[in-house]
């Protein structure tokens, strides 16, 4: 069963969408689907992926992410 991983991202800009999107892209699972929702500053991963793999690679570019649920 896919898991949906819901994140709270700064995104200031189109450059912070690519880097991200090719961030998650490399994450080594099964995504199913990826999507960010600028307007409410949201990635949304589907697949075999736990929140922990897209928060460390998020990180790794600089960028802080948190649970959506807790915001």
């Amino acid at each position: 069963m896919a898991n949906v991983v819901e994140l709270k991202v700064g995104l200031h800009c189109e450059e912070c969408i690519k880097k991200i999107l090719k961030a998650i892209k490399k994450i080594e699972a099964d995504i199913e689907t990826y999507n960010i929702d600028t307007q409410l500053n949201k990635v949304i991963v589907t697949g075999n992926v736990t929140e922990e793999e897209v928060i460390r690679v998020l990180q790794k570019i600089g960028k802080r992410a948190s649970n959506w649920q807790s915001e």
